[in-house]
């Protein structure tokens, strides 16, 4: 239980460099799909 407890702490947890990949992502989609919708 504890174990799984951790496990799921840590995958549930956002890591700076996961935060920063998901960032740049949502920046080139908004890059590419705003000048199409304007």
């Amino acid at each position: 239980m504890r174990k799984n407890r951790k496990s799921i702490t840590r995958s549930t947890g956002f890591t700076l460099v996961e935060l920063m990949v998901v960032i740049a992502i949502i920046g080139i989609l908004a890059t590419v799909i705003l000048p199409k919708l304007l």
